[in-house]
């Protein structure tokens, strides 16, 4: 017997199902979606599961770890642990334009270091550059944390204020907690962004105090063997090269040939001065009267001191 609701549309007849709303007819698809996931893990090749892995990875924002790769794929924890793997030897630097990087149980697809300058221009953005400031802040917070900012400044000696303010809205540290002492200073640590941007598993993956010097000595080779050879230069440099007295013989040589060389130019240019001047000279003038002899009683000349025998002008008898 049809009801009054059954006649109005409101329900279904007996016998057919009543429609599904759409958050349901999502739920049911999202379950029908699942388990057909799951019956395709069961037969999953490891060439299958590499595949779907690697598909994940470059369509993913962020590493993704274990546990998100096993809800989107359904696969077994060893199958995925092997895909990984797979994965990480077909894009091994040197390998292609990817690479997968580990991240401390997690993992993600980075373009090679080594190709970053023709990605970089052509999507038109900057890599990211830290001031001498935040370097040595964000060294302080990664190797003492848990850390406050007044140990901060006692360690660097200047205020961290602006500088701790851009470090936490570049998110490479973040905020622990406060420390139980007077005034509740806050802790900072280092976060995930910053292991994803040195490219750190963990922490126990920063360099130690012996390792920064292994590295300077090991810089320092390098840098001597790809420098050119330095020219000789100074006493020291010339008593150790093996052919210092061959080479000192020759530089005197040459020296003398040059001074030679300069003082027969003086002399020739002293001659050319002398015939230039006999040649430039006027001749004396026949009829020029001849010049008039020096008077006795004149006077000498102011300073000039009198002949022997000779009273100055103005002394008296």
């Amino acid at each position: 017997m049809t009801t009054e609701a059954e006649r109005n549309g409101e329900l279904p007849p007996e016998g057919v199902d009543a429609p599904l709303g759409d958050e349901q007819e999502l739920q049911q698809a999202t379950q029908t979606e699942l388990s057909m996931l799951a019956e395709a893990a069961r037969f999953a090749t490891p060439e299958r599961a590499r595949a779907i892995v690697e598909a994940l990875l470059f369509a993913a924002e962020k590493p993704l770890d274990l546990p998100a790769l096993r809800d989107a794929t359904q696969l077994e924890e060893q199958v995925l642990q092997e895909a990984l793997e797979a994965v990480r030897q077909k894009h091994a630097p040197g390998a292609g334009g990817t690479v997968l990087v580990d991240l401390g149980s997690r993992w993600q697809l980075r373009t090679d270091p080594q190709l970053g300058a023709y990605v970089r221009r052509m999507l038109q953005v900057k890599p990211m550059r830290l001031t001498r400031a935040a370097l040595e802040t964000l060294a302080i917070v990664a190797y003492r944390q848990p850390i406050t900012r007044p140990e901060m400044e006692d360690l660097r000696g200047v205020d961290c204020g602006a500088v701790t303010k851009a470090l936490l809205d570049r998110k490479l540290i973040r905020i622990l907690g406060k420390k139980d002492e007077p005034g509740r200073p806050l802790l900072f640590g280092t976060t995930k962004e910053f292991l994803e941007l040195f490219n750190l598993r963990d922490l126990t993956q920063l360099p130690t105090l012996r390792e920064f010097q292994e590295l300077s000595e090991d810089s320092r080779k390098i840098v001597e063997e790809e420098a050119p050879a330095p020219p000789v230069a100074g006493l020291t440099d010339l008593a150790q090269d093996p052919l210092a007295a061959e080479k000192l013989a020759q530089h005197t040589a040459e020296s003398d040939a040059a001074l030679s060389q300069l003082e027969d130019a003086m002399g020739a240019a002293e001659e050319r001065s002398k015939a230039a001047a006999q040649v430039l000279a006027p001749p004396p003038d026949p009829n020029a009267p001849p010049a008039p002899a020096a008077d006795a009683t004149q006077a000498p000349p102011a300073g000039a001191e009198p002949a022997a025998g000779e009273k100055p002008p103005d002394s008296k008898d």
